[in-house]
């Protein structure tokens, strides 16, 4: 018996609430040999004062060294095993705007980027350019076609858009075309086994014809795809831990990973503000929430260090009015931790605060890297956070006589 199964079988509706506030990206480093990570620099004192009186710890998003990314960090949030769960991105991308994705269908999500003379990556994100922008390249993008094949081709946000392939025979195992890195030309579609050679080849002739139509654009005059994949099969957080969930999420990606696990996502938000209003709003209506802040992780990638913190600065300035609705259960953590020294995900595990009346209170005086390594909770694996939580929150029974 694994540990949904026995959370399956214990799960009990008490009516306490829960609320599960993920920090992107929140996890970082120090810039300077032993200087202050940014969590650590950021002046948290509403964070600070439930770590003092709560229990803290860190979590290890996939296993020890292994860097995830967003779709297994938070799986692992939401507690699926991020090694038996597979998402790609483009299923992520393509549900979190609402899109339709039959069984056979694959999903892929675009980044719109810049190349040079040579065919080189100059930017891997175009310059962020405005959603406006990604509009507008998405609709001359609709005028491909391939032979056999349905296209769906959807804007998202930013840089970012979605797309779908709807056709015969067509399997998502296929290499991203992101290099992850700049001053090389971005890769070509190579599948991964025999029967994704369809889908490389249908993917190749769709960046082909993008090609052509982005080649007099600025800044974005070439694309690249990433996480090809199918729509696996999941059970529901309802099913899993008799939870009515709800996802109040700004990026469309993390609302796509929300509606994948059967959580109810919330109408759409465009700030912190928003964000809280809509969790006041609906708080009588749902038992779990998904709170999902971002811009930790932005900026993490940026590499810059100050507005990571002033960000965080940002996040605990509104803790107060998300503890006046007075959860059960209260977890900040992140589903990875983006240092700006590194400008990406990293395998580092994640600070976590677990604020509840039933914890049992550590030595953790602030939230920050260095305390939650010796807080209560230990270190551990992400997926077992949510059964802890519920154990917090007396939503589950005894096990055994």
């Amino acid at each position: 018996m694994n540990i949904q199964e026995l959370t399956r079988s214990l799960k009990t509706d008490n009516g306490s609430k829960i609320i599960l506030l993920v920090a992107d990206g929140l996890g970082g480093l120090p810039v300077e040999p032993g200087g202050p990570t940014e969590l650590e620099a950021a002046a948290t004192p509403n964070l600070d004062r439930l770590a003092a009186e709560n229990v803290c710890g860190l979590a290890v998003p996939v296993l020890p060294g292994i860097t995830p990314g967003s779709g297994p960090g938070h799986l692992g949030l939401f507690g699926y095993d991020p090694l038996e769960v597979q998402i790609g991105r483009g299923v992520l991308e393509a549900l979190g705007i609402d899109l339709t994705l039959g069984p056979a269908d694959v999903a892929s999500r675009g980044n719109f980027c810049t190349v040079n003379a040579s065919g080189e990556l100059v930017d891997r994100r175009a310059g962020r350019i405005p959603t406006e922008t990604c509009a507008r390249l998405v609709e001359k993008l609709r005028q491909i076609r391939i032979q056999g094949i349905d296209l769906t081709i959807e804007p998202v946000r930013e840089y970012r858009f979605a797309v779908v392939f709807k056709g015969q025979d067509l399997y998502g195992e296929v290499e991203d075309t992101d290099p992850q890195v700049t001053g090389v030309p971005p890769l070509a579609p190579k599948a991964r086994n025999a029967r994704s050679e369809r889908m490389a080849s249908i993917a190749a002739e769709f960046i082909a014809q993008a090609r052509a139509i982005l080649k007099d654009e600025k800044p974005a005059n070439m694309l690249m795809l990433r996480g090809f994949a199918r729509k696996p099969p999941i059970p529901s957080m309802q099913e899993l831990y008799g939870v009515r969930a709800a996802a109040i999420a700004v990026y469309p990606m993390y609302r796509g990973l929300a509606r994948l696990v059967g959580m109810n996502v919330l109408p759409p938000v465009a700030n912190l503000t928003e964000q809280i209003a809509c969790l006041r709003e609906n708080w009588e209506k749902f038992d779990f929430f998904f709170f999902h802040f971002k811009y930790t992780d932005s900026t993490g990638e940026d590499g810059n260090f100050p507005m990571k913190v002033k960000r965080i600065e940002e996040l605990d300035a509104r803790i107060p009015e998300i503890m006046a609705l007075q959860p059960d259960v209260l977890i900040v953590t992140g589903d990875h931790s983006t240092p700006s020294l590194l400008k990406s995900h990293s395998w580092h595990p994640v600070p976590v605060l677990l604020a509840s009346r039933h914890c049992r209170p550590d030595r953790a005086t602030t939230f920050g890297e260095r305390e939650c390594i010796l807080g209560g909770l230990g270190q551990f694996e992400a997926r077992y956070l949510l059964p802890i939580a519920l154990g917090h929150a007396g939503r589950l029974q005894k096990y055994g006589a």
